[in-house]
């Protein structure tokens, strides 16, 4: 991805999201423990990352570690704390390289201090990047991000810093972890599971949702380049009714 590759550039959308899903299931069934499955997908986080970038995409956000996430067994958790630890240590240098700009969204509030200072590190130093924006979302839930968005105009609105008939629809979108993000255009599910999974909850009202039976593991760009000839064969309507011929 040294740059945008236009004799490879697909139409479409500016900004996909994904939620990568099917880890687990990639090594169970190769009898293998989950976190086997968890380092493939970063394997497959690295092509994708590729793909959009030959692919002209602008944004690109991965659901890589929910709120809910955190429930999961302890084992599980610590070893997906190292492998993100990793992750960020062997690929930020090769990504600012490339150009892409790394943003983390969700509750860092959890991670120990080492991680946080890698995402901080990583997020400074790719701040100024601008071929492609890698959106990371971790320890994120989007029903907790609306909850803080409601807190913070509640608190503007207790200290008369805004009345309550000027809250509109951009005063919460503008208080979102995403705020100087655009909506995604497409969004994608792996794994065959047809669920939104708390993710992007606002941002996604009117994003197309494509669902792929690839396990995450298994996911690259003929399957990004697939699900976004699905999006260009869609009309998109924003709620608006069209006539028929």
């Amino acid at each position: 991805m040294g740059g945008v590759s236009d004799h490879n550039t697909v139409t479409g959308p500016s900004h996909v999201a994904i939620i990568m899903d099917g880890n687990g299931r990639w090594a169970k069934a190769r009898g293998l423990p989950r976190i086997f499955g968890h380092r493939k997908g970063a394997e497959a986080v690295r092509r994708t990352i590729q793909a959009a970038g030959d692919l002209g995409l602008s944004y690109l956000t991965l659901f890589g570690f929910s709120s809910e996430n955190w429930n999961r067994s302890e084992k599980e958790v610590g070893e997906l704390m190292r492998l993100l630890r990793f992750y960020l240590q062997s690929e930020t240098a090769d990504l600012h390289a490339k150009g892409v700009k790394i943003r983390i969204i969700g509750d860092r509030t959890k991670f120990s201090s080492d991680t946080i200072k890698l995402i901080d590190f990583a997020e400074e130093q790719t701040k100024s990047n601008e071929s492609l924006t890698l959106v990371l979302a971790l320890s994120y839930g989007a029903r907790q991000e609306i909850t803080a968005a409601v807190r913070a105009i509640a608190l503007e609105v207790a200290e008369g810093n805004i009345r309550l008939d000027e809250i509109d629809e951009n005063h919460v979108t503008n208080r979102l972890l995403t705020a100087d993000i655009p909506d995604p255009d497409l969004l994608i599910r792996t794994s065959g599971e047809q669920r939104i999974s708390n993710f992007l909850l606002w941002q996604l009202a009117y994003t197309e949702l494509v669902f792929d039976n690839c396990l995450w593991p298994d996911f690259g760009e003929k399957n990004l380049k697939a699900a976004i000839q699905i999006f260009n064969s869609r009309e998109r309507r924003f709620g608006l009714a069209v006539e028929n011929p």
